[in-house]
């Protein structure tokens, strides 16, 4: 005798993600903080991996290919095709200037927002420590601006790919050391590198933090039961700043937005690409002001730069 099939309960979230690693881990942390704030239950929430072409291409700057865009293009396709609710990303890889289609719904509290140096055994667990020409791989302007900087005499040189393919690079000693995001090492369990202090190594814009992006604003509340408003506030800071300063992919900036109480504290500095020019600039006041201010602070930063510098930007025009 056959017994009917054990009916599924309805589906109530397509949530579009990165296949890698990192970006489901990040998209499990969206769907079990969903799970939590609505007592629904574990099926109710599906994820969608998709391959991005910036995953597709190793091998090259992404400024070389497309820019931020390469990680977005294909979750924005099913978001429009309905083909999913909703993208989660990491947000530091999300364009500055997004189709006024999408929506950022929400984001999770933010997490460890350093950097982690990353070195081979005998290497040094700090930039000053590190021997003299160390090969150092980064896909990332600033902090190859930052390295040389601090250190003119190491060797700087392209490595992109997932946390394990960087990682396999420096034991396979094509690399000496590399630097990593502290947050998704940790979202992936993994205890590796030393630190940097956000006192002398400033992050990237948007660091740590994991955004949910809809194409239909109807579905918003569902989100904003899980939206963490101390970090939404401190990103649409640096989001502010990033904006009024044009910069992109090539560009190398370093800024951190941070909410105190009712207050936030904004610090940021732009580069030239060898890092042996920097402009950099503070500000602390009201959270309302906070986008206002990161545009001034902007402006300002390019009004002093010299030409290494503001030939990386294409300043937006006041808004």
């Amino acid at each position: 005798m056959s017994h009917p099939a054990t009916a599924r309960p309805p589906l109530l979230v397509r949530l579009g993600t990165r296949a890698s690693p990192l970006a489901l881990r990040q998209a499990e942390m969206v769907r079990d903080a969903l799970i939590a704030a609505h007592g629904w239950d574990a099926t109710a929430v599906e994820l969608v991996p998709m391959v991005a072409s910036g995953d597709k291409i190793q091998d090259r700057a992404l400024a070389d290919i497309g820019g931020k865009a390469l990680w977005t293009r294909e979750l924005d396709r099913a978001m429009l095709d309905g083909e999913i609710d909703a993208a989660v990303h990491s947000m530091k890889d999300v364009e500055t200037l997004r189709d006024a289609a999408f929506q950022l719904a929400a984001v999770l509290p933010r997490a460890d927002v350093r950097d982690r140096l990353i070195g081979a055994p005998g290497i040094g667990a700090s930039i000053s420590a590190l021997p003299p020409a160390a090969r150092v791989g980064t896909s990332s302007p600033r902090r190859a601006a930052q390295l040389q900087r601090l250190r003119p005499d190491l060797v700087v040189g392209l490595l992109r790919g997932n946390v394990a393919t960087r990682l396999s690079r420096i034991s396979d000693g094509s690399h000496d050391a590399t630097l990593l995001a502290a947050a998704g090492l940790e979202r992936l369990g993994m205890d590796v590198g030393e630190p940097l202090s956000t006192d002398m190594w400033l992050p990237a814009p948007q660091q740590g933090v994991i955004g949910i992006e809809v194409a239909r604003a109807e579905i918003i509340p569902i989100f904003a039961a899980i939206n963490h408003a101390p970090t939404m506030a401190a990103l649409l800071c640096e989001r502010a700043l990033l904006s009024a300063l044009g910069g992109d992919c090539r560009s190398p900036i370093a800024a951190l937005a941070e909410v105190r109480g009712d207050r936030l504290h904004l610090d940021a500095q732009i580069y030239s690409a060898d890092g042996s020019a920097m402009e950099a600039a503070a500000w602390q006041g009201d959270v309302a002001d906070a986008q206002n201010a990161a545009r001034d602070m902007a402006r300002n930063l390019l009004a002093r730069a010299d030409d290494r510098i503001t030939a990386l930007f294409q300043p937006c025009s006041p808004s």
